[in-house]
């Protein structure tokens, strides 16, 4: 089974996207830019119509924020709803590895966040977010300023090349540019998908990272996505998958079971094994252990939340990964009950994929419409349920579902109703398909 775009129902786009929402200082300084012309930029007020009701802007046009701004317009149709995204396109992360297998055309997971805005009654503003004002609630933009009435910031993650061992930008930039994660930006994507088309044979490093990352069955399915790659093309090659736990992070019997039974001449699995360091010049990585020589890799550091959170001041200083400070229930940062933070960055130990994103999203919106009427809604668990393809030759798949409870009395979170199906077969290997073809056509039809 292969998917293509004729299997959405009524739904747009073409070409490709760069990375995630960032601040736009940056940018400005790549291109040159003065300081009195960014100043100009942002005293200009933005070219968007008046607000004729409560005005909520989301910041951050992925799984998150499309599905807030949607939800919004359902949970409260008289809302003003802006979503504010610096890309033109939206290129899906989640099944992008079923393009790497040749499973799906890129076209099949890219967007326009146009037809999302027209379909689902809200506006899309593309510029990128440089700075907000929470007492005047202001928010500046390259692209002019606006007010808000609530705020919802869904920048998603950077990486911590830190991580593993990486302190220089120069060795940073080089990793990024020749060896990229392939976990944040559709140039990612494109790139990791080049280079398993045009790998010859050798040695294929992939790495899980430490902490919670985005998309906890990827770095899994992404092993055995290309491992079918190379025995279908019949490539000499080794994929090595290096983890720092000691089995994968969900779904560890049916991925080990693919490990072993489908590419055992073809993955090295190394559990418990941390990165201290990489040469991208000598493509080498070292371990604790040994030293892994590699021909090509998609090296995947730990995560943290966007920069820009960290630029707002609104991250927790408690957070390992630099996440929001959120209250864990209602998502409003402390002391400002109109501004929220949403998403991967998000310091919740939710899984961080497309899934669990948008049923959040979905609470989310809920919550904030009930909160503008004045009214209060209990805290609903965020859903998350994962297919992960583990051969494409039939397309068989395995599969984790599962929910989230918080005690208040210790401030700790759970799981229940939490079951994963490890038995591979065709049948799951469907539901990836559909999961795939349900969840575009909500964000975007």
């Amino acid at each position: 089974m292969k998917l293509t775009r004729r299997d959405f129902t009524k739904l747009t786009a073409a070409g490709m996207a760069s990375a995630s929402v960032t601040g736009v200082s940056d940018e400005a300084a790549a291109a040159g830019q003065s300081m009195p012309a960014l100043t100009s930029i942002v005293s200009r007020q933005a070219s968007l119509p008046a607000a004729k009701s409560h005005r909520v802007v989301i910041v951050g046009g992925g799984w998150s924020g499309l599905t807030i701004a949607k939800y919004l317009k359902i949970y409260g149709p008289d809302l003003d709803v802006v979503l504010i995204e610096r890309r033109s396109l939206f290129v899906s992360h989640p099944i992008s590895g079923f393009w790497l297998a040749g499973l799906a055309d890129l076209e099949a997971i890219t967007f326009s966040y146009l037809d999302a805005a027209a379909n689902n009654k809200y506006a899309y503003f593309n510029a990128s977010l440089i700075d907000v004002d929470r007492v005047a609630k202001k928010i500046y933009t390259d692209q002019g300023w606006l007010f808000y009435d609530d705020l919802v910031l869904a920048p998603g993650v950077d990486y911590d090349y830190a991580s593993i061992g990486v302190e220089d930008p120069a060795v940073e930039q080089i990793l990024k540019t020749r060896f990229p994660a392939g976990f944040v930006s559709a140039s990612e994507h494109v790139t990791l998908h080049n280079k398993v088309k045009n790998f010859t044979g050798g040695v294929f490093v992939l790495t899980a990272p430490q902490g919670i990352y985005r998309c906890s069955a990827t770095p899994y399915e992404r092993a055995c996505l290309m491992a079918s790659v190379f025995k279908r093309d019949n490539i000499k090659g080794k994929i090595v998958l290096i983890d720092s736990r000691e089995e994968p992070a969900v779904m560890a019997e049916g991925f080990l079971a693919a490990f072993n039974e489908l590419y055992d001449d073809i993955i090295e699995y190394l559990p418990s094994t941390s990165i201290t360091g990489v040469d991208p010049e000598t493509r080498t990585l070292s371990t604790e252990f040994d030293d892994v020589h590699f021909h090509d890799a998609a090296i995947y550091p730990r995560i943290r939340g966007a920069r820009l959170l960290e630029n707002l001041g609104l991250v927790d200083p408690q957070s390992a990964q630099k996440e929001a400070a959120i209250d864990p229930l209602t998502y409003h940062v402390p002391g400002d009950d109109h501004v929220f933070a949403a998403g991967d960055c998000r310091p919740m130990p939710f899984s961080k994929s497309g899934g669990t994103a948008r049923s959040e999203g979905v609470y989310l919106a809920k919550l904030i419409a009930a909160r503008v009427r004045g009214e209060s809604i209990p805290w609903e668990s965020p859903h998350t349920v994962c297919y992960s393809m583990v051969n494409a030759a039939p397309n068989e798949a395995i599969m984790v579902d599962g929910k989230y409870q918080y005690d208040t009395a210790s401030g700790q979170w759970g799981h229940f109703e939490n079951f994963a199906i490890n038995e591979r077969d065709e049948d799951k290997g469907l539901k990836a398909f559909q999961w795939a073809e349900e969840h575009f056509r909500d964000m975007f039809g």
